[in-house]
């Protein structure tokens, strides 16, 4: 399977509490759904800057991390997310990978500059919330609950360069409107909405 496909974030810290490793023997059954209760969510997590990719296309605009990772020397060997794991462009083999490995559910963060590509100082990107429709509903039509942060460390390098980002109480406000788009495109289908802080 390809690893380095898509980061899955596993909640094995559960399995190992209920199956510590120097409790266990070779002869152990393997550890089955139906060990953990009704409504127990086995799922993948994922940040969009980390595996979306697609820096620049389809309207997307600049963000905080797309501009510290192109400074030299910020980032380890100048690595960047430009393409990180072309989660834009292969999420239906990223859902399947998710789908086979029995998963009921993942957690995806929602890229403010693919939405709003200049904060409210620009418009709306219908691509960017085409992008996240087709990923709500693909997800969906295989059985996997979508959780969604709406915030996760990436803002649009505007919004910095104006005020400083989240060092200017402005940035309530820009909040305030990406939310409300998300809820607004998104929010019929997905119901566990967050802020990751």
């Amino acid at each position: 399977m390809q690893a380095r496909r898509i980061q899955f974030l596993f909640l094995s810290f559960l399995i190992l509490l209920k199956y510590p490793s120097h409790a266990r023997s070779s002869d152990d059954e393997d550890v089955k759904r139906s060990d953990f209760p009704d409504g127990f969510f086995f799922g993948t997590s994922t940040s969009s800057y980390q595996v979306e990719g697609a820096y620049m296309e389809d309207g997307k605009g600049l963000n905080n991390w797309d501009v510290f990772s192109h400074i030299p020397g910020n980032i380890k060997n100048n690595d960047n997310g430009d393409i990180a794991d072309n989660h834009y462009y292969r999420f239906l083999e990223d859902i399947e990978l998710m789908r086979s490995l029995g998963t009921n559910a993942y957690r995806f963060s929602i890229s403010w500059t693919r939405i709003l590509p200049r904060g409210k100082f620009g418009q709306v990107n219908p691509r960017g919330i085409m992008f996240y429709n087709k990923l709500i509903d693909n997800l969906l039509e295989r059985g996997i609950k979508p959780f969604v942060t709406i915030h996760h460390h990436d803002i649009p390098q505007e919004l910095v360069d104006r005020y400083g980002g989240w060092l200017s109480p402005l940035m309530q406000e820009d909040f305030v409107y990406f939310a409300e788009i998300c809820f607004k495109s998104f929010g019929d289908r997905i119901k566990k909405l967050d802020n990751h802080e």
